[in-house]
């Protein structure tokens, strides 16, 4: 411990809110290696411990507020084998979040198992360390909160609109895997239509989009919902094993 700040100097930091910077500069005074940095050396480090502990707050808020059902989700921990056809490279280039950036849609196609939810996460965990809000949502989900907003009469149908129109990027998983009526059908095409070019869609889906048509009532909101979606947008094919058994199958190889 120094010999010049007591522990009530310690404590100060955290009231005054830079705990981070309070503790790396306690871990300073007590390591001897830190004896021979510079008051300037010491300064910056105390300054970047500060910044690397509210970035990681901020992304630590940006993932609760995506609702993740897997919040820990992440790119470093996707299964990569040939039978997957899942290239290493691409999905670190679409972790960059350009696509997010450039307000485009992401479509994943993959059969029941193959991990497309586990991907779309991680995608989106990508977003939240790069600081861009992001929502995750099942479309039976999203369907089953509108309508209840619907019910209420109060408004919030409108607020959560709104929330879902103008959210940076958008993740709806298990996209039109059942029949939607033809009410959430319009509040589907209305959501896609305020975000095409201005906010980013990331769509996950065990069916390639011209089946789609099959669970959309209405040829015409059918074509309309198809053409904010398939038309213009970025597709990432993921096959292979399902990854729930071959995971369960090899875990206590693994660990």
């Amino acid at each position: 411990m120094s010999d010049v700040l007591t522990e009530e100097d310690f404590q100060k930091f955290t009231a005054f809110r830079v705990r981070a910077m309070g503790q790396r500069l306690r871990e300073m005074c007590e390591d001897e290696a830190y004896d021979s940095w510079t008051f300037e050396e010491k300064v910056k480090e105390m300054i970047d411990a500060e910044d690397a502990a509210r970035q990681a707050r901020k992304v630590a808020k940006l993932v609760r507020e995506a609702r993740f059902k897997e919040p820990a989700a992440c790119v470093e921990d996707i299964i990569y084998m040939p039978e997957r056809k899942l290239s290493k490279d691409r999905v670190a280039r679409l972790a960059e979040c350009s696509w997010v950036e450039n307000d485009e849609v992401l479509v994943a196609i993959s059969k029941t198992g193959c991990g497309k939810s586990f991907v779309a996460q991680a995608l989106g965990n990508a977003a939240c360390r790069r600081l861009l809000p992001t929502r995750y949502v099942r479309l039976a989900d999203l369907c089953a909160e509108l309508n209840r907003a619907r019910m209420a009469k109060d408004g919030t149908y409108f607020q959560l609109m709104d929330r879902f129109k103008s959210v940076k990027l958008l993740i709806v998983d298990d996209f039109l895997t059942t029949p939607i009526e033809t009410v959430n059908s319009v509040d589907l095409f209305e959501i896609l239509e305020a975000r095409e070019g201005r906010r980013a869609t990331m769509i996950a889906s065990q069916l390639e989009p011209n089946e789609w048509y099959l669970r959309i009532e209405g040829e015409l909101i059918a074509d309309s919902i198809l053409g904010r979606v398939a038309s213009a947008c970025r597709y990432l094919d993921i096959d292979g094993p399902n990854m729930r058994k071959w995971i369960a199958d090899n875990r206590p190889k693994r660990e």
